[in-house]
């Protein structure tokens, strides 16, 4: 597997460049606000999903002071929905450090989400294009439907893996696909070759959460979360869906949805986990990671251009093999 540092090669200084905007457009003269954002500035992402931006702009066109905005756009309002989701969860912890609502408190949080959403708009609007402002205003109201609809999941009393790609849609592959979508289509993308770099996105962000998933389970990785964290906070993925609903366990259904409502012990947490391992939920997972995986490798067009075809193979690649 390539390292993501090698496979954004082809793309390091325009992420430079695109760190130095991140950073320049989290700013205030407002001293609480800047503490928020400075503390969120500490933690380096992965850049994964601005990495998609500018290699689909690669392979049809260039990278433009647009596509910077876009990928910033797409960002901003990824770290905005983050910093409320910590809100909504009453999480303390995001990406191995304090999260901002237990950091400060949850009213602050709440409003640095906000000058944060603001700033992903402000940049969607940079682009003059309405295409543009359209599609990052419906993924906004994608991310928090998303939200909606795995709370109300929570009074659901059986479990099933319609419902679970119906979340993880919204949630987290939305984004991929957006960041694909748009990173083309303001780089001089047809209409048709966009929406294959929608589909593309979608694919990979499915493969991103599913490993996700898996690291829920395994102690020797270190994700910044514990391993079972999931379960803690009340959500329940795909491994464990899938093994509750093959074996038709009434008693793990019932520690399932006492997870589900917030409502197990760590006892219940344990004995699932053991299960879901001990059952195949994991090898079953891979496998449909990998299912999702090829069908993106399939969408790659390998003669525009063939070294930023290469990349995204190689996105591709690292999202599903990560470490991290």
């Amino acid at each position: 597997m390539n390292s993501l540092e090698d496979l954004q090669k082809p793309v390091a200084d325009i992420l430079e460049q695109y760190r130095e905007q991140f950073a320049a457009t989290l700013q205030s003269e407002n001293a609480l606000l800047q503490q928020a954002l400075n503390h969120l500035l500490q933690k380096k992402g992965k850049l994964v999903r601005p990495t998609l931006v500018f290699l689909s702009a690669s392979l049809f066109g260039g990278v433009n002071q647009k596509v910077y905005d876009v990928a910033l756009a797409l960002e901003l309002l990824h770290t905005a929905s983050l910093v409320h989701d910590d809100v909504v969860d009453e999480s303390d912890r995001r990406r191995g450090q304090a999260s901002v609502n237990a950091l400060m408190t949850n009213q602050i949080a709440v409003l640095v989400g906000d000058f944060i959403l603001s700033r992903a708009l402000h940049h969607a609007a940079q682009t003059g294009d309405a295409k543009v402002v359209d599609v990052v205003a419906n993924l906004g109201e994608t991310l928090a439907d998303g939200e909606l609809l795995q709370l109300a999941n929570l009074d659901a009393d059986k479990l099933d893996e319609a419902s679970y790609y119906m979340v993880v849609r919204k949630k987290t592959s939305s984004l991929f696909a957006v960041a694909a979508q748009l990173g083309a289509l303001v780089s001089g993308a047809s209409e048709e070759n966009a929406e294959r770099m929608r589909r593309f996105g979608h694919l990979v962000g499915t493969c991103f959460q599913l490993k996700d998933d898996i690291f829920d389970y395994d102690t020797k990785t270190d994700v910044g979360k514990p391993a079972g964290n999931d379960m803690k906070e009340g959500k329940l993925t795909l491994p464990v869906i899938h093994v509750i609903n093959k074996t038709k366990n009434e008693d793990m259904l019932a520690k399932a949805l006492r997870v589900r409502r917030g409502e197990a012990s760590q006892q219940d947490i344990d004995e699932l986990v053991d299960f879901t391992v001990e059952q195949g939920g994991i090898e079953y997972t891979y496998w449909a990671m990998n299912e999702f995986r090829m069908m993106a490798d399939g969408l790659i067009d390998e003669c525009r251009n063939p070294a930023v075809a290469k990349s995204l193979h190689s996105l591709v690649s690292f999202v599903a093999e990560r470490k991290y």
